[in-house]
């Protein structure tokens, strides 16, 4: 079962839970009582920082020390976790949540006093510190997550109920993301990929088309219908709309790419690590969650997610290097390489998102491992036009998501002409591999249209062990980002 979450009252020092959590800042290498503990220290005579810093406690981000109480509460536990040197900002409020939560698993009831800094942003963090994929354990695999953890306000936070709600919300969507991404690709393909998001959508009000392998070839789709080819299990393009309500502001596009598994196809990956291509549709999975979220918390934007879903395999059927593929809206492509598949089946995406006329188009997508080598494996790479670009660039930084803003270099266009074809699919030189991808989309938008791409090869997916309330594998990045973008959006326009 998943964490609940509440909203907590009174006394943090009586309340009847198995564990409190309190913040804890680094100064001079010395532990200090983070705003909200008060009634916790005053409960231990006013020398909490210290007992903490006798336990070992620093202070250090998202350090996590746990000490009986011994009845000085009345919770038996107290759990002190780091929020880092310098003021105790959302992110720090966040990472420390998830590391909290983390910490208390296996906890039935535990309390948390880091929203009395940050309401929205401890509420984030706890739940999605407190995710584990679980689907395919049995038995005891894994301790269960933290039951119930109430969340105290500030005592001035009048809209605490509201921001909880809202937070909770895009949690959920978030974890629907992950869970997405770790879904097993023998599970999660195409078909039952866009079952699943019709399912999500149809729950919340959210309008479904799906298009299958007939229709995709009928409509003259041939980026998707070409990179699917080669798998027995066909292709799909899914259309999800939210109207808005009965007053949209903006028209917002959402494009995500969708490839259930990427085995490069006849340019097939090595062994190693394949296994990662799992999260290949990590992009998709987030524009799906975004686009429920915008639904089910009624957001006075008109917002239509098209994602294009395949699965790209070697066989006798699949397409090859020096075919010739004509997209969506009849520009054609030369493939030189079928394991960049990605930019071949959000191509045809791009272009009928953009016949619905949007305000904005966003695309988001593993794209590049490129992105990679420039950017690391926790900062996406967003390319687009400037001032979108950087408009994004600046709400996954905010988010703590992670976002830099790329150059789309004109120079590039040249590599990518083709001996045949309007447009090859990639390079030959060896460098600048995300910007030639993103010019390579840039050419499937229509002039004039705010556009922007997100590369998240590695911010996606995780490999390493958990960190702040970031779990091993699916992170559902960058879901807040768009989410911050459609709130930015319908605020400001």
């Amino acid at each position: 079962m998943p964490t609940e979450l509440q909203l907590g009252s009174g006394d943090p020092a009586a309340a009847t839970v198995d564990a409190v959590v309190i913040g804890v800042s680094a100064l001079d290498g010395a532990p200090v009582l983070a705003p909200g503990a008060a009634e916790i220290d005053t409960a231990f005579d006013g020398d909490l920082a210290g007992l903490l810093a006798v336990a070992g406690a620093t202070g250090k981000a998202e350090e996590v020390v746990r000490i009986p109480t011994r009845g000085a509460i009345t919770a038996p536990l107290l759990l002190a976790v780091g929020l880092g040197s310098g003021e105790a900002d959302a992110a720090a409020v966040r990472n420390a949540s998830g590391a909290a939560a983390r910490a208390l698993s296996g906890t039935g009831h535990a309390l948390s006093t880091l929203g009395r800094i940050d309401l929205a942003a401890a509420a984030e963090g706890t739940l999605l510190g407190a995710y584990a994929f679980t689907a395919y354990r049995s038995g005891d695999g894994a301790s269960a997550p933290v039951g119930r953890v109430d969340v105290l306000p500030a005592d001035t936070d009048t809209g605490a109920a509201e921001a909880l709600r809202v937070a909770t919300a895009v949690a959920t969507a978030v974890t629907v993301a992950r869970d997405l991404v770790n879904t097993p690709p023998n599970d999660l393909y195409p078909e039952s990929f866009a079952q699943r998001a019709a399912d999500l959508a149809s729950a919340a009000g959210v309008e479904v088309e799906v298009l299958d392998d007939v229709a995709l070839a009928e409509g003259g789709y041939g980026g998707v219908t070409g990179v699917g080819q080669g798998s027995s299990r066909k292709p799909r393009l899914v259309r999800l709309s939210w109207s808005g309500g009965s007053a949209p502001r903006k028209r917002v596009a959402l494009v995500g790419k969708g490839i259930t598994f990427d085995t490069g196809g006849i340019s097939i990956k090595p062994a190693a690590n394949m296994d990662q291509m799992t999260s290949d549709m990590g992009g998709a999975a987030a524009v799906v969650a975004t686009t429920v979220l915008a639904a089910q918390l009624e957001l006075p934007v008109a917002v239509t997610a098209t994602v294009p879903m395949a699965e790209n395999m070697p066989s006798d059927t699949a397409y090859r290097p020096g075919d010739v593929l004509r997209m969506y809206g009849g520009k054609t492509v030369e493939v030189l390489n079928t394991d960049a598949e990605g930019r071949l089946i959000l191509a045809d995406a791009i272009v009928r998102a953009a016949q619905d006329e949007p305000d904005y188009l966003v695309e988001t997508s593993t794209l590049t491992g490129a992105q990679m080598v420039a950017l690391g494996t926790r900062t996406a790479g967003v390319m687009g036009t400037e001032e979108l670009r950087d408009r994004i660039a600046g709400h996954a930084q905010a988010t703590g998501e992670g976002g830099w803003a790329m150059p789309l270099p004109a120079h590039l266009r040249a590599d990518l002409d083709s001996r045949v074809a309007d447009i090859a699919n990639v390079t030959a030189a060896r460098w600048g591999g995300m910007l030639a991808a993103g010019v390579f989309l840039a050419e499937f938008v229509p002039e004039g249209l705010p556009w922007a791409h997100i590369d998240i090869a590695g911010p996606s997916f995780h490999t390493g062990g958990p960190y702040g309330y970031t779990a091993k594998g699916g992170t559902g990045v960058p879901v807040r980002t768009l989410w911050a973008l459609l709130t930015d959006i319908a605020e400001n326009g």
